[in-house]
Parts: structure tokens; C-alpha cells; sequence
């Protein structure tokens, strides 16, 4: 038995844990755009990156080093450091060495951006505002604020674990992203610290077990950014540990957080989870969930709040998961509009899942009546103001 308790620091919740944020110069208006999260000992690691083969140069740096332990990772928006060559891992090394003789005690220092793909690092501005880091200073909301790109709230969350003994441990983290989500890694980045007493490979292993439904069931629209990156430090000092507890605390808040990455997709107005059950198998779900977030259709019906359930059936079935309509059952929320070859779509039934579409959050439910299969992935509508602001983006 174990008790999670939802508590504030961010980041800088978990003992030895340190993070701020500055401006560099890089956003207009003075806003915070460096950040640092830093420990007081060196950490044991764990991270999960895109698949996106243009891999961006924060992300080759990093696995250059192999196994390694860390207590510092710098990250900047505006510029993503990405398809840069060479040049941009050079530069890597150059910020972080200077960084390193600003500030004694960084042990394999790494680095994470996002922001606008092939331009090179503004290296001085950078060097001159990571040389201005107080590295004690345990300011959490100013690190997740200045990560922020498109986003239009900074995303954050901590919980302490209490075990059935009476030790206890926390786990905090931070994450940025709105558009350009539809990570498969794991433009997102998350940042997660734990004072759990656990090993590199078991940090690893329980980030793997839980990026499936929580990042990689989100999507905004649809695309995979070149650094998506989920950065886990564990520095060991509560001496608590439990698998089941650290597991499933680390799964509620990550999903927590990519609730809010979707919720906060760039012009959507409403987040809504696709729940498919009765397929084949999980994989099977997967396919036709993830087909649902990602349909341009099923976004732009969303955004109109037009309870199109031929949209859905037909998303399924385009989808490659084994589907039949005379097993199929659509619902919004608890209205039931398709019901195994019955259309039960008449005018009560519409006027009702359009109420249901109005909502800021619900769920459009699938049961595809075949088997035991079944995932949720979480999607968000589309609408004039995502144009806009992709139409922008470099301006």
C-alpha cells in the first residue's frame, strides 16, 4: 500500500533538486527563454527521444555520451538546434564548456532545445545568460515558463509518495509543448526529477513502461518534432523505493501532463480522449485511437462541435485495425449514436451529442466488439487559429 499526494515545487520538489529561468534575449519583450535544472549530486539517467530520423543535435549529443551520470541539463526555446550539421553539436560543446568554467561542480553537463528547425544557436546570448544561473535557486515555475514556445500556460506537477513503512520519496517534472505534438518516442519537451532510490536501468525501464499511454497517446496534429525528449535524474537520496508506487505515480503524472500539451494545442478549444475497447488486441486500439487523434476530419468536425459519426467509423476503418460495422458501437460520452449495425442517429440523439460536443473535455468511446484490446489516445480540435499560428511561426 502506498499513498500519492499531489504537492507544489515542480522540478525543485524532490530533495537536492534546483531549477530558474532567465531571458537570454532570445523571446522578444524580455520573456524568460534559458533554463536549468541542476542537482546538488551527480544523477542517475534516463531518457526517451523521437523517432523522427532527423534527429536533432541536443538529442546525438546525448547519446554520444553512452552511459553517463549527470546533475545539469541547460534548455533554450526559440531555436531548436536542429538539422544543423556538425556545427550544431560543436556548438553544444562550446556552451557547455563555458558553462562549466562559470559554474564549478557540473558533472556531464547536457543540454535540450526547441524552437525553429535549421538555424544555428545564438551561442554568446546563451553563454552570457547560463553565466547569470544561480544554481540554488529553486524557482520551478520560472524553468517551465521560460521552455515555452507556442504554448500558452507553463505545465508542471509534483507528488510525494508515502510508503506502507512510512518512507517517502517525490517526483516532479515539468513540460512544454502545443503544436507539432504527436510524439513517438518516446515539438515536446519534459523533464522529469526523483529523489527514489533507484538505479539507471530501473529508471529507464519504468519510463519506457509508461511513455506508451501517456506522451505517445497524445497528439495535436499529428506531427513528430526532430527533439522530442523525456529526461528523467534520479539522485537516490529519500532511500525509498517501491516499482508498483514509482510506476504508477510517474504514469498519472506524465499523462497529466500531456492532457495539458493537448489541451493546450495550439488554437484547440477542447481535449478529448478516444477510447476504443473491444479490439483484436492493445495494438489493434492503438492503431484505430491514435487514427482518431490524428484525423483531420475528426479535428475540424470537433472544432465545429458537429457530432459526425461517420467520420469516426469511417477514421476506423481507414485505419488498418480489423473492424467490422455490425460489431461496431460509437458513443459520445453517453450518448450512443451506432450501435452494431444500428443507426441510432435520429433528431433527440443528435441534438444530445452535440450538447456532449459543446464540452471542453469528453470522450468519444468505440467499443469495435472483437476482443479484449483496448487503449485511449487524446486529441484536440483544429481550427483557424492553428493556421495562424504556424503560418507565423518564424515571424
Amino acid at each position: 500500500m502506498y499513498e500519492m499526494k499531489k504537492i507544489g515545487g515542480g522540478v525543485c520538489a524532490p530533495e537536492g533538486f534546483f531549477a530558474d529561468g532567465i531571458s537570454a534575449g532570445l523571446k522578444p519583450g524580455g520573456a524568460k527563454d534559458v533554463a536549468f535544472v541542476y542537482a546538488d549530486t551527480p544523477c542517475e539517467t534516463a531518457a526517451v527521444f523521437t523517432t523522427n530520423k532527423m534527429t536533432a543535435a541536443p538529442i546525438r549529443h546525448f547519446r554520444s555520451k553512452g552511459t553517463f551520470k549527470t546533475n545539469f541539463i541547460l534548455i533554450n526555446a526559440k531555436n531548436a538546434n536542429a538539422m544543423t550539421g556538425p556545427a550544431g553539436i560543436a556548438d553544444i560543446e562550446e556552451i557547455l564548456s563555458a558553462v562549466s568554467a562559470a559554474h564549478t561542480g557540473l558533472v556531464e553537463p547536457v543540454m535540450s532545445s526547441t524552437g525553429v528547425i535549421g538555424v544555428r544557436l545564438p551561442k554568446e546570448r546563451i553563454i552570457a545568460a547560463a553565466k547569470r544561473f544561480d544554481l540554488h535557486a529553486k524557482n520551478a515555475t520560472a524553468a517551465a515558463q521560460a521552455i515555452m514556445t507556442t504554448d500558452t500556460f507553463y505545465k508542471m506537477a509534483a507528488t510525494e509518495v508515502v510508503l506502507e513503512d512510512g518512507k517517502r520519496f517525490r517526483i516532479g517534472a515539468m513540460a512544454k509543448g502545443a503544436g507539432m505534438i504527436n510524439p513517438a518516442m518516446a515539438t515536446m519537451l519534459c523533464f522529469v526529477t526523483t529523489d527514489a532510490d533507484a538505479d539507471a536501468g530501473t529508471l529507464q525501464a519504468a519510463l519506457e513502461a509508461v511513455i506508451p499511454t501517456t506522451f505517445n497517446a497524445a497528439s495535436v496534429d499529428g506531427d513528430t518534432s526532430t527533439n522530442d525528449t523525456v529526461i528523467l535524474l534520479g539522485n537516490r537520496k529519500s532511500g525509498a523505493f517501491d516499482k508498483e508506487a514509482f510506476e504508477t505515480t510517474l504514469h498519472a503524472m506524465l499523462l497529466e501532463l500531456a492532457q495539458m500539451m493537448v489541451s493546450d494545442g495550439e488554437g484547440a478549444t477542447k481535449l478529448v480522449t478516444f477510447d476504443v475497447q473491444g479490439a483484436l488486441d492493445d495494438e489493434d486500439a492503438r492503431t484505430a485511437a491514435k487514427a482518431l487523434s490524428n484525423s483531420l476530419l475528426m479535428k475540424t468536425a470537433i472544432y465545429g462541435e458537429d457530432p459526425n459519426w461517420g467520420r469516426v467509423a469511417s477514421t476506423i476503418g481507414a485505419s488498418g485495425a480489423i473492424c467490422d460495422e455490425a460489431t461496431l458501437t460509437i458513443r459520445f460520452d453517453d450518448v450512443c449514436v451506432y450501435e452494431k449495425g444500428t443507426i441510432l442517429f435520429d433528431e433527440s440523439t443528435e441534438k444530445r451529442a452535440a450538447a456532449v460536443m459543446k464540452k471542453e473535455r469528453f470522450t468519444i468511446a468505440c467499443d469495435l466488439g472483437l476482443g479484449t484490446g483496448a487503449f485511449k489516445a487524446y486529441g484536440c480540435d483544429l481550427g483557424y487559429e492553428y493556421v495562424k499560428i504556424n503560418a507565423d511561426y518564424r515571424t
